[in-house]
């Protein structure tokens, strides 16, 4: 292959390009579209889930559910907050103990989003049913594929693609309807603080006092015979005193 050759299809392609970008360009400033979104009737579900605060360690958290099934939410993040009498607490400042309830609205909307594209221009040649090559107001031809039921508006009446003519003002509207549906989920986490204990009645004392029993010291016993004592040397004693009685009585009657 010469050089000739090789920038004759350089021109060749740079050529087909800049076409390619001029029909695009075209077809963007000829054809106008516009879009509209309409909204149903919107339906609310809410979702009520509760349960009490069991450990916190850094951002890791515990929680026992309301059915007694236990819930660990890892890594929560800073920006979270609970709303506990009015004021928001973050992770750092939750609580063993503490009663927590998140609140989940999802609300469902249907919508339908209506694409109007319309175009108009003068038939310069037609392949019915299929396709239609256009002078648009610029001047330039383009081709446009004719989606089957396709209705032109000619003069106030429409027609279908066998009824274009060479020459006829033509003016074509193409509506898409497409049918969504927007899910939009509210959460929002109340709670409450755990209740402090009940106080004392008043009228009961906090601590009572009891005073130990002081011992009273034993009475002083009368002494007690040893029991190896005996009545032996009492009788010994008054046998010696009668025998001294009998001395004595003898000597005065010896004197008399």
């Amino acid at each position: 292959m010469n050089s000739a050759t090789g920038w004759t299809r350089v021109w060749l392609m740079l050529a087909v390009g800049v076409m390619c970008f001029a029909f695009a360009m075209s077809m963007s400033a000829q054809v106008k579209t516009a879009t509209e979104t309409t909204s149903g009737q919107a339906s609310h579900e809410m979702t009520v889930e509760r349960g009490e605060v069991v450990f916190v360690q850094g951002n890791d958290l515990v929680v026992k559910m309301e059915d007694g099934s236990i819930r660990h939410v890892a890594n929560v993040p800073e920006s979270a907050k609970v709303t506990v009498d009015g004021k928001e607490l973050g992770i750092h400042d939750l609580k063993p103990g503490m009663k927590l309830q998140r609140t989940i609205t999802t609300t469902t909307i249907p919508q339908t989003i209506t694409t109007v594209k319309t175009v108009t221009g003068k038939v310069w040649h037609i392949s019915a049913p299929n396709s239609v090559i256009l002078t648009l107001e610029d001047g330039t031809n383009q081709q446009f594929k004719i989606p089957k039921g396709q209705k032109f508006t000619v003069d106030g009446q429409q027609l279908d693609a066998f009824g274009l003519k060479k020459g006829m003002m033509v003016s074509a509207t193409k509506i898409v309807e497409e049918p969504v549906t927007v899910v939009e989920h509210q959460k929002q986490l109340t709670g409450s603080m755990p209740p402090p204990p009940p106080p004392p009645p008043a009228d009961a004392p906090i601590l009572v006092a009891v005073a130990e029993p002081t011992p009273v010291p034993a009475a002083a016993a009368a002494p007690e015979l040893p029991k190896t004592g005996s009545v032996l040397p009492l009788v010994g004693l008054l046998g010696s005193l009668s025998f001294l009685c009998s001395l004595g009585l003898g000597v005065i009657r010896k004197t008399f």
